[in-house]
């Protein structure tokens, strides 16, 4: 029994919890304006839920990108999590900005980390994103191997193609039916 559906976090938000694997890259699908206490929301192609950035982060979007965000749409931001993120006296944890899109060289930004008291926080440039597989080049492939290489990366309507793609190599070539009784892509890819 695979438990990683279960290991999701109950929050209708990208959590620093979500990058324990590990940094991630998104692209920016949408920004909406959220509620007093968090202001912005930025939809993710890439996931389901919105990340909601902290102060300090969307100080160094704006920095970055400028303060319209309808211009962020398209770009791409990886983040992670941040151990030392505090909250009062504790550490929590919290989701931080390391690379972004259309920048031209490392961004050094003056943030303030505690009352009274700055830090510089440096960003990175990202470099351009490879060039999403179309439909054709999906279909040419021709092992699963292949196709889990583009799973993690690919859009909600190229993960279709590949799903389709699985079924088409897992076919018995005499009857045209799925040999695999899983016939599923799970979180990690091809199964």
């Amino acid at each position: 029994m695979d438990i990683t559906d279960t290991l999701a976090p109950t929050s209708d938000q990208l959590d620093a919890v979500d990058l324990l694997g590990g940094p991630r890259t998104f692209t920016i699908a949408s920004v909406s304006k959220g509620n007093a206490e968090q202001p912005v929301n930025v939809h993710l192609s890439e996931f389901d839920r919105v990340w909601r950035p902290g102060k300090s982060m969307r100080r160094v979007l704006a920095a970055a990108w400028g303060a319209d965000a309808s211009k962020w749409i398209g770009r791409r931001v990886t983040l992670y999590c941040d151990p030392a993120v505090t909250f009062g006296k504790d550490k929590v944890g919290g989701t931080r900005i390391s690379h972004l899109s259309h920048i031209d060289k490392r961004l050094s930004v003056p943030l303030l980390v505690t009352r009274g008291k700055s830090a510089t926080f440096t960003i990175d440039p990202l470099p351009d994103a490879p060039a999403a597989p179309t439909a054709e080049q999906i279909k040419a492939i021709d092992n699963l191997d292949d196709l889990r290489a583009l799973w993690d990366t690919a859009s909600p309507a190229a993960r279709e193609h590949i799903m389709a793609r699985k079924a088409e190599l897992e076919a018995d070539p005499t009857t045209g039916e799925v040999t695999d009784d899983a016939g599923v892509l799970d979180v990690e890819g091809v199964s």
